[in-house]
């Protein structure tokens, strides 16, 4: 993989997690069902543990769902975070039933004596906290002053939230994020900001769309931001189930050459010469491929004649065409099978070839 220059941060923890100093980037998402029922929240976060959620937070809308956040943590495996808005008591609920950090935008807490409940709270039960600025809730003052959420005035926002936690509280085991729903404001105050403090950044484009147009915006600037070594924790965020926003974040992080989790698929986009009906097993390959946590790359070609050349490089690949098909690893056919046969014959070989090499 690329090497890349990180920035230098602190390190800090959520539950036993480390974020930042160089760690690897940690990757988390938010669950979308409602905090208070409790079965499908930890239903879903298992889910997310399996597809390789490493962080995850929940809403926290009233005093039931923090309550609620108790029962939630004794079913799960990784660090909680309480998402918290406007009001100061949700914050302290969340973390007396276990929270290991909290979420909560200063701007929209109401006064700095409400923030310092907060934070001395979190200090005195070792929780984290994420200082989340964004451009939709910015203070009004700073609003006015750069004439409207510019990267500048987000970053002035978060250092003067630094300056009231760091400076008078003496807190430090937080992070900060910066999100805009435009991507150049978004990178811009991440670039600007790192340029400033040394404290973990948390990455991510805010209500970046659906599946395609939000991946598309996260990709680019998530993945340019992490290219230039900036960013400590990732969230893709998308209108869609979490899991689709955990297996985007580690395609982000593949693609930059920061971290592979899963197999890496290559598959052609298909042309005249394709004779086998490509998309659907496309698909199959990889809901497949989403139970396997090994770097496995695997192939999916459309042409039995070009297909192991052009993905010679794939640890095992299929390829199909007029009624047959074709198994190969690292280029070489080492199974000649029918149309029907490709997907069944396929995972038995992706299968074998994990069983012979448990360490890959």
């Amino acid at each position: 993989m690329k090497r890349i220059k990180r920035r230098f941060t602190r390190t800090i923890y959520v539950g036993e997690v480390p974020v930042g100093g160089g760690h690897p980037v940690v990757v988390q998402s938010m669950t979308n069902t409602d905090t208070r029922d409790i079965s499908s929240t930890v239903a879903q976060i298992k889910r997310l543990e399996e597809v390789g959620c490493e962080i995850i937070r929940v809403a926290v809308p009233d005093e039931e769902a923090a309550r609620a956040i108790c029962q939630i943590k004794k079913k799960i495996q990784i660090p909680l975070v309480a998402d918290i808005h406007f009001d100061w008591r949700l914050a302290i609920a969340a973390l007396e039933a276990g929270a290991d950090g909290l979420r909560f935008n200063p701007g929209n807490i109401k006064g700095l004596e409400n923030v310092r409940k907060i934070i001395l709270a979190a200090k005195e039960r070792g929780a984290a906290v994420r200082v989340g600025v964004n451009a939709g809730s910015l203070e009004r003052e700073l609003y006015r002053k750069y004439g409207g959420a510019t990267p500048e005035a987000l970053v002035e926002s978060a250092l003067r939230h630094l300056d009231f936690i760091v400076g008078e509280l003496g807190f430090e085991n937080l992070k900060v994020s910066l999100k805009s729903s435009d991507v150049w404001t978004t990178i811009e105050a991440y670039r600007l900001f790192a340029e400033k403090s040394d404290f973990p950044l948390h990455l991510g484009v805010t209500e970046a769309g659906g599946l395609i147009a939000g991946t598309v915006k996260s990709a680019f600037a998530l993945g340019l931001l992490l290219s230039e070594g900036i960013g400590d924790t990732i969230r893709v965020s998308l209108t869609r189930d979490p899991e689709e926003e955990v297996h985007v974040a580690y395609e982000i992080l593949r693609a930059v050459g920061l971290r592979q989790r899963g197999p890496e698929i290559i598959s052609c986009p298909t042309c005249g010469r394709c004779e086998i009906n490509l998309f659907p097993i496309a698909e199959e390959v990889e809901k497949f491929a989403r139970g396997i946590s090994q770097p496995l790359k695997l192939a999916v070609m459309g042409c039995i004649v070009n297909g192991p050349g052009e993905a010679k490089e794939a640890d095992v690949g299929l390829a199909g065409g007029k009624g047959v098909g074709i198994i190969f690893r690292k280029g070489k056919i080492i199974k000649k099978v029918s149309e029907e046969e490709i997907l069944p014959v396929f995972f038995e070989e992706v299968k074998r070839l994990l069983k012979e090499n448990p360490e890959f």
